[in-house]
């Protein structure tokens, strides 16, 4: 059997640069988002089957990479024939493993819990720019808080580290979009969908940047919807206008729909976050958010950058998912940044990002250099790389010329050749 050297489909091989391109981002991140009080937790990548297809992550289920049972377990599974061979799955978000983690670590964890996640996540998705099968997200919860000041909380911190990052590449200007899940559902209500339906609706509805208004009309009809309702509701969103307020979008919509104080809510969170945004930050009102997870129940948000056709982040309110797991709701929300995205956007920025730092050092040894010689060169090294200096010792390669300019390209700039 032949062995394929190019990875598979949708990931990617790290080269050093890309790493310390990485490593440099999540950094600030840490270190930005630990000056909130978040704290870092871990979950495993592999998940129950039965948690990944609970209907909670609306089209990601689609994409889940199934574990199969092992050994025995897959033979009786074969042998009944039911179809169901996996057991396990790959996680496609860190949401889901939070609301496992909680309910099963609520106990030792403070109230209201403020968390960090790193980590990868896969999805047998479409690879393009950007977007990968197995990639990095960078997550951050809190879980215990039923009020807005967890969204105030979530909007600022993630804006603030937005800022840092961007500042290096000189750009100062994204646009936060936040919505709610019940303003949304109020719309397909009175428009005549029923309450089950209202999942389906909205995730036709989530296609909006992609397919326009002519799509999502032509797929709700194909899946069975009468034109009538369809019109009703697409009316609401061919009225909207560029900069409309939360009361004049939600003018329309019967208060038997709208459950009270979502309006004054949404509103808080705005003129809460507007005040303390760095400037060429936003945050506005957006009646086509809609957010693809099934899980969310009320303030959604992402947040996107003029020039990009995906956002770098989004998140929202989800405080029905715990309690599938204990039985008991916890208030939740939480925001995912878009870490592969952030680091794109880097890159196409900056030239020396992933460089090394100015001064690091080569030590070039030839294959007659003796004993005492490679000792001092060693000891030189370690001087060196306590006083902060990057070094490398290594064996000086017969086209010398060719092994130099590939230090170089890596940000080495100083070489010291010893031949004997």
């Amino acid at each position: 059997m032949k062995f394929i050297k190019t990875p598979v489909k949708g990931m990617c091989d790290m080269l050093p640069s890309d790493m310390r391109l990485r490593e440099h981002v999540l950094s600030m991140i840490k270190k930005s988002y630990g000056q909130y009080g978040f704290m870092q937790i871990e979950t495993p990548i592999v998940e129950h089957i039965e948690n990944l297809t609970s209907k909670q992550g609306g089209d990601n289920e689609k994409l889940i990479f199934k574990v199969m049972k092992r050994g025995a377990e897959l033979q009786r599974a074969i042998d009944k024939g039911d179809g169901e061979y996996a057991d396990n799955g790959l996680r496609y978000d860190l949401t889901l493993p939070l609301a496992r983690y909680y309910a099963c670590n609520k106990e030792k964890l403070p109230s209201p819990f403020k968390a960090l996640q790193m980590g990868n996540v896969y999805r047998a998705d479409n690879p393009q720019k950007g977007r990968f099968r197995q990639f990095t997200q960078c997550d951050i919860d809190i879980l215990g808080d039923d009020s807005s000041l967890a969204e105030i909380e979530l909007i600022t911190a993630t804006a603030s580290m937005l800022t840092q990052i961007f500042a290096e590449i000189n750009i100062t200007d994204f646009t936060i979009h936040i919505n709610d899940r019940r303003i949304l559902g109020a719309v397909a209500l009175c428009a005549g969908f029923a309450e089950e339906d209202v999942g389906s609706v909205l995730i036709s509805l989530d296609k909006f940047d992609k397919i326009g208004l002519a799509g999502i009309e032509k797929e709700l009809l194909e899946n069975g919807y009468a034109q009538e309702t369809v019109d009703k509701y697409l009316s609401v969103y061919r009225a909207v206008k560029e900069g409309i307020t939360i009361d004049a979008f939600c003018q329309g919509i019967d208060e038997a729909y709208l459950p009270a104080g979502v309006k004054q809510n949404l509103s808080d969170i705005i003129e809460s976050v507007a005040p303390v945004l760095a400037q060429g930050v936003k945050i506005v009102f957006d009646p086509t958010l809609v957010r693809g997870m099934g899980y969310y129940t009320g303030p959604i948000f992402e947040i996107t950058m003029d020039g990009y056709n995906f956002s770098i982040a989004g998140g929202g309110r989800y405080d029905k998912m715990i309690g599938k797991f204990s039985g008991q709701d916890v208030a939740a929300s939480g925001f995912s940044i878009g870490f592969e995205r952030i680091v794109t956007i880097l890159k196409d920025h900056m030239q020396d990002a992933s460089k090394l730092p100015e001064g690091s050092t080569a030590y070039l040894l030839g294959n007659k250099v003796s004993l005492e010689r490679k000792a001092e060169v060693l000891s030189t090294a370690r001087r060196l790389r306590e006083d902060g200096t990057v070094v490398t010792v290594l064996p000086m390669a017969k086209n010398m010329k060719h092994q130099i300019g590939l230090l170089e390209a890596e940000g080495y700039t100083k070489f010291e050749k010893i031949y004997e």
